[in-house]
């Protein structure tokens, strides 16, 4: 099967040109000059993309399917979260398998496998939450790594549920060094945020605002000193998810400076949304709920500092840490107490959209878009040269990007299975037109057009950190 993207103007982390871009089977066979087509031959498919952006599949490093949390379970499964990937433009997700409390990281990731095979309709990888670090669970990672689970998460909050202590996230760091794996973190100080929860109910706070309130700014700082510290004393990187405030990105700022290998990512929640929303409206206050994420959405003074970091690469990814809950049965289980809302926003969809509106208004240029949406995680995590760049040998997983078209997002014009959307009706120009996973055309004019949906997606093993 031969396809051929003609027309388009290819834009890469480093380099903008005017290209063809002919795929065989599931690879970029070549990327030619328009003027050379007639002498290339004929394809079985042809895309247009004239006037148009020829792109990488997105790539969303942080989801969470069918995740349970709080009494619930993420609204979204590997079907209908991966088609909604798909229709935003991301072709690769990266979720996260957890290690339960007691039990082996083996089993977290038999469950997570189970979860996703026969289902994902794009190529998804796995990250492992280690939720203890003992002699048994050190030695896992080694084999977990051969299979190309290559990162490791760690929480400093939720205590009783996710939280290790330094000494045991010191060992995994040791141990990742040791097999060239990366430790990402989840670095927020979770035993005080309690203390400040109880209090805030015990004072009759419940709405959801409290969320955001109970976990201050400096959690977040703190964790991220710590975790870094940690990390240069076992000589080994370290990756923030979710980075929300402008003290956070300091401490990742003054690492960097000192030339540690320090990587973050943000979130386009914490770009576009702020404690403000929280709030609710004026005798609708429970509409805050569906804004609850951790760590909390900051005052709106945060966006302009998180965009600078991306700017300057001191925040090197957005991703979304995908986590939806609908408002009715799933949010509505911390009616009275905020401290019972599932924590999560859905966004797996509307990344890429809403990040275009940041090369629109000139806040990054869009060779930056592409990197911090799919060359950067695909290099930080194992995955670059097979996804995350239009070059010859690599998957064919693109995207043609019109930057004319308009959308207008809400719960009705979007696939995540969910009952709201954060950015409902908000009109975003700039969306895909064509989706390309691994050579087969999925997406064209906001259509499913693929034979197959449920299953298509291959597990992707990945290979060891290399920064």
């Amino acid at each position: 099967m031969r396809t051929l993207i003609k027309d388009g103007t290819v834009i890469t982390a480093s380099d903008t040109f005017a290209a063809d871009v002919w795929i065989e089977n599931s690879k970029i066979v070549a990327l030619t000059d328009p003027s050379q087509r007639a002498a290339l031959g004929t394809a079985d498919t042809v895309v247009d993309a004239k006037g148009q952006y020829v792109i990488p599949g997105g790539i969303d490093c942080h989801t969470h399917m069918e995740l349970p949390f709080g009494g619930t379970t993420a609204s979204d499964d590997f079907d209908t979260g991966t088609v909604a990937a798909a229709f935003g433009g991301t072709t690769t997700i990266v979720d996260f398998a957890i290690q339960s409390k007691g039990s082996s990281m083996r089993a977290g990731l038999d469950a997570w496998h189970a979860k996703a095979e026969g289902k994902a309709a794009i190529d998804y990888g796995f990250h492992m939450i280690m939720t203890e670090a003992n002699p048994s669970t050190l030695e896992e990672m080694a084999g977990l790594v051969r299979e190309g689970v290559t990162s490791f998460k760690m929480f400093m909050a939720y205590p009783g549920v996710f939280l290790v202590d330094d000494q045991q996230i010191f060992r995994a760091m040791l141990k990742a060094g040791e097999l060239g794996a990366l430790i990402t973190m989840h670095a927020e100080i979770g035993l005080p945020i309690d203390v400040l929860v109880q209090r805030a109910l015990s004072e009759g706070h419940t709405a959801p605002v409290y969320h955001a309130l109970t976990r201050p700014e400096v959690a977040e700082a703190t964790g991220t000193e710590r975790a870094i510290a940690l990390a240069e004393m076992a000589k080994v990187p370290v990756y923030m998810v979710h980075l929300s405030a402008q003290r956070a990105l300091e401490r990742v700022m003054e690492a960097r400076d000192r030339g540690l290998p320090a990587y973050a990512e943000t979130c386009p929640q914490y770009l576009f949304c702020s404690e403000d929303d929280l709030r609710g409206e004026p005798g609708n206050e429970w509409k805050g709920a569906g804004y609850v994420c951790t760590p909390p959405l900051r005052p709106a003074h945060h966006h302009d500092h998180l965009w600078r970091g991306l700017r300057n690469y001191d925040l090197q990814v957005v991703a979304t840490d995908h986590c939806p809950f609908c408002m009715k049965d799933q949010k509505e289980l911390g009616k009275g107490d905020f401290s019972k809302i599932p924590n999560g926003m859905p966004g797996v969809e509307t990344r890429l959209h809403l990040l275009w509106d940041g090369v629109r208004d000139g806040r990054i240029s869009m060779n930056r878009f592409v990197e911090i949406t799919s060359t950067a995680p695909a290099k930080i995590f194992g995955m670059y040269g097979k996804k995350g760049c239009i070059a010859v040998g690599a998957d064919a997983d693109v995207v043609v990007w019109d930057p004319a078209r308009e959308k207008v997002l809400g719960k009705d014009t979007l696939h995540m299975r969910v009952d709201y959307s954060p950015f409902e009706g908000r009109k975003v120009i700039g969306t895909p037109s064509a989706v390309l996973s691994r050579g087969e055309l999925i997406i064209q004019d906001d259509r499913w057009v693929a034979k197959k949906q449920q299953g298509r997606g291959q597990f992707l093993r990945r290979g060891t950190f290399g920064l």
